[in-house]
């Protein structure tokens, strides 16, 4: 079902973009119902999720551009989706930008950060120089074989090298061809305010509330000149409390009834994952001695 709306397309009509970040089909197939215009894939959440591993650069390009796959193809919004650092040398971005790209997302991010890259709100992060960065936003603009791919390039430099070194990375990341820049991590409502003001192009804005960012609304992140604001834990945050609350009503009381928790009954997790599909197929072709129950 990968979107035929571009992202592109949208943020050239001047629309501001809230996507929430999706790391599995759950996730994606209910934010997909929602009227938001496009979707985040979070590699926090994939790296969690499929493979119970911290954000620290060990999952693998097959690991992503799977799940990638699986997620555009199973949606109808426009795709972004984390690629780390590009999974290794210039040779490797170039097969990372091609490989997400075959896969249906419409933005692809990848940032600074020595290899073995981290969560970009946990300490010790350590960026290359600035020309080697350069180098592979060039590579991964060759390397596109569709105008409407958009590459996010995502400076780290705020927390070990300061604001002024990460909004000039920014800047000479414009220069260099990226479509869309992502300066992570900043420490204030100041700092955004800062960057959206001396960067003149398209910005993306990371909003994780318990992380080392402050929230800030979404109007007023487009006044201050952003363009997207993602949200890659709120969909993990709110899940896993569920889970945690669920299973633990279920361990202390020895049954389900009464759940004091928000729960999707069989008949919305039917409609979710497309049974209603399958049994209008069965009615109509007979298969087998299939009857309602």
């Amino acid at each position: 079902m990968t979107s035929e709306q571009k992202l592109k397309t949208i943020l050239a009509a001047g629309e501001f973009v809230a996507a929430p970040g999706v790391f599995d089909m759950f996730s994606a197939m209910i934010a997909n119902e929602l009227d938001f215009k496009a979707l985040y894939m979070t590699g926090y959440g994939i790296s969690a999720s499929y493979l119970g591993l911290a954000d620290a650069g060990l999952v693998t390009y097959t690991d992503m551009v799977g799940r990638a796959t699986v997620i555009a193809q199973g949606t109808t919004k426009p795709l972004i989706a984390d690629a780390d650092t590009g999974f290794g040398g210039l040779i490797n971005l170039r097969h990372t930008i091609r490989g997400y790209e075959a896969a249906g997302v419409q933005a692809i991010q990848f940032e600074d950060q020595e290899m073995p890259k981290k969560c970009g709100h946990t300490p010790s992060r350590r960026v290359i120089p600035l020309p080697e960065m350069l180098k592979k936003i060039e590579v991964a603009v060759e390397s596109r074989r569709s105008d409407d791919t958009l590459i996010i390039a995502r400076t780290d430099a705020r927390t070990g090298l300061g604001l002024d070194e990460a909004i000039r990375r920014g800047q000479e990341f414009l220069k260099a061809g990226a479509d869309i820049i992502f300066v992570e991590s900043p420490e204030s409502e100041e700092e955004f305010r800062r960057i959206g003001g001396e960067i003149d192009g398209w910005l993306l804005a990371n909003i994780v509330p318990t992380g080392r960012s402050p929230e800030v609304l979404g109007e007023t992140l487009r006044e201050w000149g952003f363009n997207i604001a993602i949200y890659p834990a709120l969909g993990m945050g709110v899940a896993t409390a569920a889970l945690a609350a669920g299973y633990k009503y279920l361990e202390t009381q020895g049954h389900t009834m009464n759940l004091p928790v928000p729960s999707y009954s069989m008949d919305q997790l039917h409609k979710l994952v497309g049974f209603p599909d399958v049994w209008d197929f069965e009615r109509r072709h007979a298969v087998g001695d299939a009857k309602d129950e």
